[in-house]
């Protein structure tokens, strides 16, 4: 569930009718217009005009057209929630009518939204689904807006806590197939060190013939693959371990920037919220002051009250005036909070789709490496295996008898 921020729709009179230069229509939750100046915060019931005569306000412009993120709109404008329960709204015209009772009400803006640490969310029983924004995936944009409950703990951990975790995870296992691949490195050293001083050892040095022959090659042959594995050993180390160690070496500390920037956006929302709360709570006081007076005025306690009405009515209605401001900024810092939410996560997702085919691909390197390995490994033992094929017990013989010969009279028996 993503936060909602999207003000009230205009209605048909925004659409046919320019307002003054700085003011912007909203609709209540009971579908009444009201009107309100951007500059100055002023509102009223009826349509502002420019004309004179009747007082408009005049403003910078500020678009109320929806800002496009990632295929989620929301408000360029900030938008009031719906919770400015019993707000006071103040005419443009000077008429001293309370408006407050026919305002928005706090009760049935509950309804519809619904606030959980401080972020606004539609509610769940009354709000259509929304859109995701990349439907066709499970994408980190969509899926951690809310916060959960720390297994570790009775608090809660934030969404984008949770991704944090994994990139940082991710970091760990890239290290630690650079450390495995590392003690490979460290078997084949050694391995081939181990066949390099066994091609040495005098065993056996003194086999004559082809027999002879063949063994002297089966001991070079194990230097020659003594030799492919320190080979091996040095790509191992050059194209995988080394990658895989120093692939994002600052990757850490990128992150805790990130991670701080984001805590920051949100306690930022939290004090806007605490403001609103604020806000909301003097706007009652100053409602329930307003009815006491004029309760006064009614059964007249005093002759005051009237000028008390007035004074009462300005301070309500600029309660309300204070509470919408509150109301834009939280909106405002939910907004940026929002943006950075998607523009941070679909990063996130970039770079862990980043470091899995990093990994992949060195890893692929390994497995190349190791049939390359192997192949040279058989190389070694081809001569051994030809000088095999050419062993001749009758020809060793025969040379051997030729070298080594003593006579060929055989004995004869001895005469009287």
């Amino acid at each position: 569930m993503k936060p909602g921020m999207v003000p009230p729709p205009p209605g048909e009179e925004s659409q046919t009718v320019v307002l003054p230069p700085g003011w912007q229509s909203y609709l209540s939750p009971q579908g009444r217009r009201y009107y309100v100046n951007t500059a100055t915060n002023e509102t009223t019931w009826e349509r502002p005009s420019s004309s004179p005569g009747i007082p408009a306000s005049p403003g910078p412009h500020r678009s109320s057209l929806p800002l496009t993120v990632n295929g989620y709109h929301t408000s360029g404008t900030p938008a009031h929630p719906p919770e400015t329960a019993h707000m006071s709204v103040r005419k443009s015209t000077g008429d001293s009518q309370n408006l407050g009772s026919s305002s928005p009400g706090k009760k049935q803006s509950k309804e519809n939204t619904i606030t959980v640490n401080c972020v606004t969310f539609p509610h769940p029983d009354t709000m259509p689904e929304q859109q995701l924004l990349k439907p066709t995936e499970w994408s980190y944009c969509d899926y951690f807006w809310a916060d959960k409950k720390d297994p570790q703990g009775n608090g809660t951990m934030a969404g984008f806590e949770l991704l944090l975790q994994k990139q940082l995870k991710g970091k760990q296992m890239q290290k630690e197939m650079s450390e495995f691949i590392r003690e490979r490195i460290k078997i084949e050293e050694e391995y081939a060190k181990n066949l390099a001083k066994l091609s040495q050892n005098s065993l056996a040095a003194q086999e004559e013939g082809s027999l002879g022959e063949a063994w002297a090659q089966v001991k070079k042959s194990l230097a020659d693959e003594a030799e492919v594995h320190l080979k091996f050993s040095a790509k191992l180390h050059s194209e995988v371990e080394k990658p895989l160690m120093n692939f994002r070496e600052n990757f850490k500390k990128d992150m805790k920037k990130c991670d701080h920037h984001i805590a920051d956006l949100r306690k930022q929302l939290a004090s806007r919220y605490a403001a609103v709360e604020k806000a909301r709570k003097a706007l009652t006081e100053r409602q329930r002051d307003l009815e006491m007076k004029t309760q006064q005025l009614e059964i007249k306690l005093s002759n005051k009250t009237e000028e008390d009405i007035k004074k009462a009515r300005r301070k309500s209605t600029q309660a309300g005036d204070d509470l919408m401001r509150c109301v834009d900024l939280y909106n405002q810092a939910q907004s940026k909070w929002f943006e950075e939410m998607v523009t941070t996560t679909l990063e996130l997702e970039r770079l862990e789709v980043e470091r899995v085919e990093m990994i992949r691909q060195h890893l692929c390197q390994y497995t190349q490496l190791r049939h390359e390995t192997d192949m040279f490994n058989q190389s070694t033992v081809e001569p051994v295996d030809q000088l095999l094929r050419k062993v001749d017990p009758a020809k060793d013989r025969e040379l051997w008898v030729r070298e080594h010969k003593t006579g060929n009279i055989r004995p004869v028996d001895m005469e009287i």
